[in-house]
Formats: C-alpha cells, sequence, structure tokens
C-alpha cells in the first residue's frame, strides 16, 4: 500500500476516513485513504500511480447514491467534491466539472433565465454521480439536456458525445465501465422567464418536503420505477411501509426511500432491499431494480432477480 506521503501531492489526503462523514447515508466502513484530488492532471497522474501500484480505487462525488459495505476499503476513495466545482455559462450551455452540485447548478440556470434543469433542482447529488445514473425527476433525466463528456478513459482524456454513453432510464455507459471517470460536462438549455422557472422549482420544493423523508439520511429513491408501476405503490402492496431491520427503515412519509434511523448498517439497509425484492417477485413476478449502487461489497453481491 502506498503512503500519505507518496498521495499527497495529488490532493489533500486523509488516512483513515469513516465513509459515514461522507455518504447521505451516513453509513460505510473506513477508507485507508480519502484524496480530494487538486485537478485534472494530478487526478490523472493519481489514478495512473494507483493502477501501477494494483491498489483499489474508487471516485465518491456526493455520496447521494450509494450504499457503502460497513468493512473496510483497504483503498483510496477520490473525491472530487472539493476541487472540481468550476461551471459557466455561454449562451445557452451549460459547462461544469464533475463536482459540481446539481441543485446548486438548477439554481445558477435559474439566475440566469435558462430552463431544463428545473426538474434536477431537488437530486442531492454531483454531475458526475448524476451522468453515471443519468439521474431523473419528474419524467425528464440529464440525458435529455446533455451535449458531451469530458472522460478519463484508458488512461486518455476523451470527449463523447451524448449518443456514445448508451443513456437509458437511470442507465448510462459508466455503469459498464467503472474505470471510466467523467470529468465534465456541458448541457444545452433553453431560454425562459426566470420567474416562471423559479415558481416550478418552488412548487416542487414544496412537494418535496411533505413528500419525501427530507429529515432522515437516506439514499434517495431506492428502486427504479418498473414498466407500467410506480416503486412506491408495489413496496406498500408489499406491506413494507414503517417497516425496520435494525437501523433501517421504509419510510412512512415515502415507501420508495429506506432511511437510516440512526445507528443502521449498510446490511440492514441490504436486507430490507432484499426481502422486498424477494416478496415483490414472489407475489407480482416484478423484478425491482436498485437506483442504489452498493460500494466495496463484501458477500452476495447479485440482486434478487
Amino acid at each position: 500500500m502506498l503512503t500519505k506521503a507518496q498521495l499527497e501531492p495529488f490532493g489533500e489526503t486523509s488516512c483513515a476516513v469513516s465513509m459515514k462523514q461522507h455518504t447521505t447515508y451516513k453509513i460505510g466502513g473506513v477508507a485507508d485513504f480519502l484524496v480530494e484530488a487538486y485537478g485534472t492532471e494530478e487526478l490523472c497522474d493519481l489514478i495512473q500511480l494507483l493502477n501501477q501500484e494494483d491498489v483499489p480505487w474508487l471516485i465518491l462525488g456526493n455520496g447521494s447514491n450509494v450504499l457503502i459495505d460497513d468493512v473496510p476499503f483497504h483503498g483510496v476513495v477520490i473525491s472530487l467534491k472539493k476541487y472540481f466545482k468550476n461551471f459557466h455559462f455561454e449562451d445557452n450551455i451549460l459547462s461544469c466539472q464533475a463536482g459540481c452540485s446539481i441543485i446548486a447548478l438548477s439554481i445558477e440556470a435559474m439566475k440566469r433565465s435558462l430552463s431544463g434543469l428545473e426538474f434536477a433542482s431537488g437530486i442531492p447529488g454531483s454531475i458526475g454521480g448524476g451522468i453515471y445514473m443519468n439521474a431523473g425527476a419528474y419524467l425528464s433525466d440529464l440525458a435529455s439536456i446533455l451535449i458531451d463528456v469530458t472522460v478519463l478513459k484508458d488512461g486518455e482524456i476523451v470527449t463523447m458525445r451524448n449518443e456514445e454513453l448508451d443513456f437509458t432510464y437511470r442507465h448510462s455507459n459508466f455503469q459498464k465501465h467503472k474505470d471510466w471517470v467523467a470529468l465534465s460536462a456541458r448541457f444545452h438549455l433553453e431560454n425562459k422567464p426566470q420567474k416562471e422557472i423559479q415558481e416550478t422549482m418552488d412548487r416542487r420544493k414544496q412537494r418535496r418536503l411533505t413528500t419525501q423523508p427530507v429529515s432522515k439520511p437516506s439514499a434517495g429513491s431506492v428502486f427504479r420505477n418498473p414498466q407500467g408501476y410506480n416503486a412506491w405503490q408495489i413496496v406498500d402492496q408489499l406491506g413494507y411501509r414503517g417497516k425496520s431491520i435494525g437501523g433501517a427503515m421504509v419510510s412512512p412519509i415515502h415507501s420508495n426511500f429506506i432511511v437510516n434511523e440512526g445507528n443502521a448498517t449498510a446490511r440492514d439497509v441490504d436486507r430490507l432491499i432484499r426481502n422486498i425484492q424477494h416478496d415483490a417477485l414472489n407475489r407480482y413476478g416484478i423484478h425491482l431494480i436498485t437506483e442504489v449502487e452498493r460500494i466495496n461489497w463484501h458477500g452476495e453481491t447479485e440482486e434478487i432477480a
């Protein structure tokens, strides 16, 4: 394993970091190192070094759509949250780095009377993570406005067009290629009166506050909506609303959220997910696929299907 001194040239480096501090679930084991990469050159050099030394690594943005196992991660977590936050607007084009907050960008677009990111004004993730999962809401998603992505791919920095990334509902090619790293992206927005954009965002904010468990740690929606169904309705029909395993609970407010009641482990959340999947398949023949991604998972990894 590399030492802290060897990692420090590439970014702010911390040792023995609990992932509970870096995920919206407030769940996760201890990583040997966390590196806040200073910039693109440092990030590329760091990943090259880690690959040469055969050291496991993973990229983390805002930690909002992940379930990290409780066991230690013997490798390097690379965070883009601190130094990959630059963005600018040129006419109707938004260019932004992967660590930018999706919510913050939606507000900046609104201030400039640019429409297209209203759906994302409540998504607590980073642009990189949002592209990875094709984050969306209100029947829209990032792929619908994305022009292209600058990617660290096979040791080279390349620009990949929207159509090259195989976007579908909550899916992109990044999920098949875990070694690809989204560095930045460009989006096309439309002119619209600022007041109209802000009113839409305000209405949706009020709806979130009354229909989602925003006061409890969670990773957002647990399951993707199956064709023709809302996932929360299936969870409800199975009788899981308000049910708990350990410190993890299916939210009484919105049953497609599993919340951390204060001391939940990753395995508590995982058991709830698997129980729901098992019952949905046995009772209704429906395969519930998770939006939440398991990271550093040890033991069984295949979803019930």
